[in-house]
């Protein structure tokens, strides 16, 4: 692997990646002859978005790296930003129907044969890895109904050979109490758990399926070995969309959560994706609930020395508390500027952004039997057009306006 990583390296240093493949977006599939195209294919395609799309490319060139494509590392775009962070989705499949996640008629799974097989999985993975990816999480749809969940998450650990650092889960948690142990010995070490509610009937409202008691026991489990000093376990967090009018009077009782736990409660603003009923009254912005949890916690204190470089989250702190909250902001002050990550759908295509409708599928390349050199290369001129910010949609309501994938076709 060390070897490979050197000759991809070079590869990438000396335009050989420059060669072959195929973009694919919501409305077609069209070839992709240069580094611009990403962009250029937006402007050809979307006709509806003509003008959010062009304008935003404009805005861009100012923020531009001056290195060439040529020049720059493979997960390295062209506003200079080095990914080192791949989301995998597991499957399409889940068990609950969150309401900000699926339409409320749900989503026509992909046949079979078209999803990632295991093998094709730590491949991917391995190469990402091999050009810089420390940190891997493993996403759905809900990851936990994949039924080798474990032996995969035991064979990607391998690649901490290579460089690979974490090894994270986002999960419902319905399962997760039975398959935590075997997981954790298979080498995760980090858990962010999406629970919107703490109370069992507003649990059924939002996600349309009973199961809170289950989620609470499986957060009850995660904090226990989250606590245990001998477990690997090494973040544990719970991320909440807020949606007004569903949620928002729960604010404080979550931050409540982190007196006597250990807990990162994080507050994710509501993003809109096809089929998720998304509107201006619903959105609750960052400022908007500070203020709300204010008025029980007057005292947080904003902590900006937890914040990390690439954080989606800003660090908030009760005094005295031994857990922290933090708000994801995607929409009112977006982090794009700093963005690291990358997406890989559960039927194996690079998503550069959550937010973009430009995919570029990796598994046709990878079953046409393409080397790891050409996947390298296909994937490093897809993440060198990648837009600076929201995936070129110019804010929540171009997004809300533009066509993509229901979020549990994307992996969240």
């Amino acid at each position: 692997m060390a070897a490979q990583s050197r000759s991809l390296s070079e590869n990438a240093g000396n335009g050989s990646f420059l060669g072959g493949g195929s973009v694919r977006d919501i409305h077609s599939t069209t070839a992709l002859r240069d580094p611009s195209s990403l962009q250029q294919q937006t402007r050809d395609s979307g006709e509806g978005h003509v003008t959010v799309r062009v304008h935003q490319s404009q805005s861009e060139e100012g923020k531009r790296s001056k290195k060439k494509i040529e020049e720059a590392r493979m997960l390295e775009d062209s506003f200079g930003r080095f990914h080192d962070y791949l989301r995998i989705s597991l499957t399409e499949k889940c068990n609950l129907r969150c309401k900000y996640c699926m339409p409320e008629e749900g989503v026509s799974l992909s046949p079979k044969d078209t999803m990632l097989t295991t093998p094709e999985i730590v491949r991917i993975a391995g190469l990402f890895v091999a050009q810089g990816v420390t940190k891997i999480r493993l996403t759905g749809g809900e990851p936990t109904v994949r039924p080798d969940i474990v032996p995969l998450v035991s064979q990607i650990s391998e690649l901490r050979r290579q460089g690979l650092q974490s090894i994270g889960i986002t999960t419902n948690g319905l399962t997760l109490s039975k398959q935590l142990p075997a997981l954790i010995h298979a080498g995760l070490d980090g858990i962010n758990m999406s629970l919107d509610t703490l109370v069992p009937q507003k649990f059924l409202f939002i996600t349309r399926r009973n199961g809170f008691k289950m989620a609470q026991a499986s957060l009850d489990a995660a904090l226990a070995a989250k606590d245990d000093p001998s477990s690997p376990l090494k973040t544990l967090k719970i991320n909440c969309v807020v949606m007004r009018g569903q949620n928002e009077d729960e604010l404080a009782d979550f931050v409540a959560l982190t007196e006597h736990s250990s807990l990162d409660v994080r507050f994710i603003e509501y993003m809109p994706f096809d089929g998720n009923q998304w509107r201006d009254s619903k959105f609750m912005a960052y400022d908007e609930m500070l203020t709300v949890i204010r008025r029980r916690f007057p005292h947080i204190q904003r902590t900006h020395h937890a914040d990390k470089p690439n954080d989606t989250s800003k660090a908030w702190r009760v005094p005295g508390f031994k857990g922290t909250v933090g708000f994801i902001t995607s929409m009112s002050k977006h982090f794009c500027g700093t963005c690291n990550r990358l997406r890989l759908t559960a039927d194996g295509s690079i998503k550069v952004c959550l937010f973009g409708s430009e995919e570029v599928s990796l598994r046709d390349m990878l079953r046409g039997g393409a080397s790891d050199e050409e996947l390298a290369g296909l994937t490093h001129r897809a993440v060198w057009g990648k837009h600076y910010a929201h995936g070129g949609k110019g804010g929540m309501h171009g997004i809300a306006a533009s066509p993509d994938r229901p979020m549990i076709k994307i992996g969240g």
